[in-house]
C-alpha cells in the first residue's frame, strides 16, 4: 500500500523505516526546539500525508527518546484522519525532571504507524449484553 506524502519544505525528511519489517516509519523534525522540563513543544515535521481510505495514523512515542531523555507525546497515540492534509506536527513533552532536550531539523522525534479501522455505527440500545467481568473497571485484574 502507498502513503502519498508532500514536503512541505525542500529540506524535510520523508517517513521512513529505519529497519526493514518495522511497523513505524520514524518523523523527523523540521524545526529546532528547546523543550524545558515538564514543558511541551509542537514540533513541524514539514510534510502533509493523505492517510488512504479505511485506515488511520497514529503518531508514537520513541522508546529510546522516552527512556533516554524522558521525551513522550502527551497525547498519544496523536491520530491522523483520513481527510487531514496539513502538516503533521507532534506534541512533545519533556518529563525529565531537570534537563531540559534540544531538538535541531532531521531529528527522528516520533513513529507513523499506519492501521486499519472498522467504520463502526454507534447505536443506542437499553441494555448491554452481560459478560463475565461487568463492571470492573481499573485495576479490575489485579497486579
Amino acid at each position: 500500500m502507498e502513503l502519498r506524502v508532500t514536503r512541505l519544505r525542500e529540506d524535510a525528511c520523508l517517513p521512513a523505516r529505519a529497519h526493514e519489517g518495522d511497523a513505524g516509519l520514524d518523523l523527523c523534525a523540521a524545526d529546532a526546539a528547546s523543550i524545558a522540563p515538564g514543558e511541551r513543544a509542537s514540533v513541524g515535521t514539514g510534510v502533509a500525508v493523505a492517510i488512504p481510505p479505511g485506515h488511520a495514523g497514529l503518531v508514537l512515542p520513541r522508546s529510546g527518546l522516552a527512556a533516554r531523555h524522558g521525551i513522550t507525546i502527551p497525547n498519544s497515540p496523536g491520530l491522523i484522519d483520513t481527510g487531514y492534509r496539513g502538516e503533521l506536527r507532534v506534541l512533545l513533552l519533556n518529563a525529565d525532571a531537570s534537563e531540559p532536550f534540544e531538538i535541531s531539523p532531521g531529528d527522528r522525534i516520533a513513529q507513523l504507524v499506519v492501521t486499519p479501522f472498522a467504520e463502526v455505527e454507534p447505536v443506542e440500545v437499553d441494555a448491554l449484553d452481560e459478560t463475565a467481568r461487568g463492571l470492573a473497571g481499573f485495576g479490575s485484574s489485579g497486579r
